[in-house]
């Protein structure tokens, strides 16, 4: 193939090169061959004209630039040129061959395909930093030369590949970094959350993390799940605003706080209130949404406040779902705001959803749209808690590259039947009188321990704990009194509650005094104790003692 002819067809030309009869005129000469006034004096310089870029020619040009260059013609590509920079990366080709024979390194990276729909389309193409068999990498661009609407049928495409092997390899040691970068941060955020969750007694509870995005900013979700003694059981999940190190930083002080406060066993708003505070002195630009829940079984009821967060959801054993709205104060950190406590029913059968905001928040929807499709999946979510943990996931459509973080918190209230609802069992006796109350209190608690079948050991030191515990709340409470005994499949519990808030607190005793032993009885004999305030102005003392294992 005459190659002057087809450099001739290089895109931007518009003639073929037969037409050319004479020589372009210079640009700045008019068709008669005179020079306009303003160039006049330019051209009778010494120096030399610069020349058209008509007048350079193709090959020469080709043949000294640094990438690589061919040139091929027809449907069957047959090669027509090849430059020198060509053949020192894949040696001599032979000219007049098919492509596919001629330029095998092209068939390896499927380059061919692209060569046809730029013949079909008159229009260039452009393949990315591909590794070809030298070991290096190129940026392929092929392009067109000759109209489509010629009609002659006699196209061919310039192939010109320039070396980016220093781009691409900068570029994968960066992707490596970042990579590097986000398995590093997405383990100090895991590290920062619990290792494994708490198994309390009467819930059964799931959680599952998943990071959000591909870059290496951690987020601040975080969940916890804290067993409060005497049968109770705390759950919390917040958010902290914003991305980096920063906020991880401030969601695991404020999760190491939380964990803290909830030994005080105090309602849920004063938790939130003392976090609230935490929040201002470790950053005041920082703030975060948390709820903060408490699950007493004997009250069949989930006990919690909320700081700016989403309301917790409640499936019933019939599917039904319920929000838990309100109350719903500001988020940490903003400060002045008193938080208060609310409840919704968590009955047996029942299971309660905590989770953050990327599980519902999409950008262009609505945040309630969200929360209703989960509500929606949730209604129809069966199984263990994990399992629920799982399809709530995927029904929100979270994948790896999930643009937030996405924290979810599953507890079920389980509806216990035949030989397993035989190892949870409750008993109550009203403590009314003076001191008739002790006897009949030690003689209530021999008889259901002994019908609970109790080993003799853990039966007496059952009725000494409860003697211990009524004595106290007899000479230092109020009435009404109550005695409270429940077994699980793992640990008894005794506890007494009368109508007065000062709580009870383990001291030694002197020889000389009368009183000051119950408490230090209690602390030595059970496996743990420990007292707090109830609404209304009262207090529960409890202890409890561990089953030993079957």
């Amino acid at each position: 193939m005459n190659f002057t002819r087809w450099s001739a067809r290089l895109p931007g030309t518009q003639r073929r090169a037969a037409a050319r009869t004479d020589p372009p005129l210079p640009p700045d000469r008019r068709p008669d061959g005179s020079v306009p006034p303003a160039r006049a004096e330019q051209l009778t310089d010494d120096a030399p004209p610069v020349p058209a870029v008509d007048d350079l020619p193709v090959r020469d040009v080709l043949d000294r630039v640094p990438a690589l260059v061919a040139l091929v013609h027809g449907p069957d590509h047959r090669l027509a040129y090849v430059n020198g920079a060509y053949v020192g990366a894949f040696g001599d080709r032979t000219l007049g061959e098919r492509a596919h024979e001629a330029l095998p390194e092209l068939a390896e990276l499927g380059l061919f395909p692209l060569l046809d729909q730029v013949q079909r389309s008159g229009r260039p193409r452009t393949l990315k930093s591909r590794k070809a068999p030298d070991g290096r990498s190129y940026t392929f661009t092929c392009t067109p030369v000759t109209e489509p609407h010629d009609g002659d049928g006699d196209g061919g495409v310039l192939v010109f590949a320039t070396d980016v092997t220093d781009h691409a390899e900068a570029a994968a040691r960066l992707r490596a970094s970042e990579r590097r970068q986000r398995e590093t941060a997405v383990t100090l955020q895991r590290s920062l959350l619990p290792q494994e969750l708490e198994e309390p007694d009467d819930l059964r509870v799931a959680a599952t993390y998943h990071p959000g995005g591909t870059e290496a900013a951690v987020g601040g979700d975080w969940y916890d799940v804290i067993t409060l003694g005497g049968g109770r059981t705390a759950l919390v999940i917040g958010d902290v605003m914003g991305r980096g190190v920063r906020a991880a930083a401030v969601m695991g002080q404020l999760r190491t706080a939380v964990r803290a406060y909830a030994r005080l066993d105090l309602p849920p708003h004063e938790v939130l209130q003392l976090l609230d505070g935490l929040a201002t002195e470790i950053d005041a630009n920082q703030i975060a949404t948390c709820v903060y829940a408490i699950h007493d079984p004997n009250e069949g009821r989930l006990v919690y406040a909320s700081a700016g967060h989403l309301p917790i959801l409640v499936r019933d054993q019939n599917g039904t779902v319920q929000r838990a709205d309100e109350p719903t104060g500001p988020p940490l950190g903003t400060g002045g705001w008193m938080h208060t406590s609310g409840s919704i029913a968590l009955t047996p059968g029942s299971t309660a959803v905590l989770y953050t905001d990327g599980l519902v928040e999409r950008r262009n929807e609505d945040l309630d749209e969200g929360i209703a499709a989960l509500e929606r999946a949730l209604s129809g979510a069966t199984g263990t808690p994990q399992v629920v943990c799982d399809r709530l996931v995927r029904s929100a459509g979270v994948t790896p590259d999930h643009d937030d973080d996405v924290a979810v918190l599953v507890l079920q209230h389980p509806a216990r039947k035949g030989a397993e609802a035989e190892r949870f069992r409750n008993a109550a006796l009203e403590l009314l009188g003076g001191v008739e109350a002790a006897p009949r209190a030690r003689a209530f608690a021999s008889g259901v321990l002994t019908s609970w079948r109790f080993p003799t050991d853990l039966h007496d030191l059952g009725v000494l704990a409860t003697s211990e515990l009524v004595a106290n709340s007899l000479q230092h409470g109020t009435p009404p009194m109550r005695l409270r005994l429940r077994r699980t499949d793992r640990r008894l519990i005794i506890e007494v509650t009368d109508g007065d808030d000062h709580l009870p607190r383990r001291r030694r005793a002197e020889p000389v005094d009368e009183s000051g032993r119950g408490i230090a009885i209690v602390a030595t004999i059970a496996s743990n104790w420990g007292s707090r305030r109830t609404p209304g102005g009262g207090k529960a003392v409890w202890c409890e003692f561990l089953l030993p294992k079957r």
